[in-house]
């Protein structure tokens, strides 16, 4: 039986004031996880943006989309991750249209 992927994609907003080491750290942390369970195929850092409402008090966030293909296990995982990850805001993992 053949396995079967999906192409998905990932927007997670980080905390602004991390400094640019544990921002580099996070998205490299996301960038293994997803390799470790699938295939990158696009990876976009869209830097500091700032929110369309405050979260937290912030009202910047740093921005980064993955769009990446997997078995249809992982993006549960992977959303309950980025959930308990220090310096992550905001994630929404969706299902890509092609």
């Amino acid at each position: 039986m053949a396995k079967t992927t999906e192409k998905y994609e990932v927007l997670y907003v980080l905390n602004p004031n991390l400094s640019e080491e544990e921002t580099q750290g996070v998205v490299e942390k996301f960038k293994t996880l997803i390799e470790q369970n699938g295939t990158i195929d696009e990876m976009d850092e869209w830097g500091k943006r700032k929110l369309a409402y405050e979260i937290n008090y912030l009202t910047e966030g740093y921005y980064v989309l993955v769009k990446f293909t997997s078995g249809p296990e992982f993006p549960a995982e992977l959303d309950r991750v980025l959930g308990i990850t220090d310096g992550v805001i905001r994630s929404l993992v969706t299902l890509r249209a092609e």
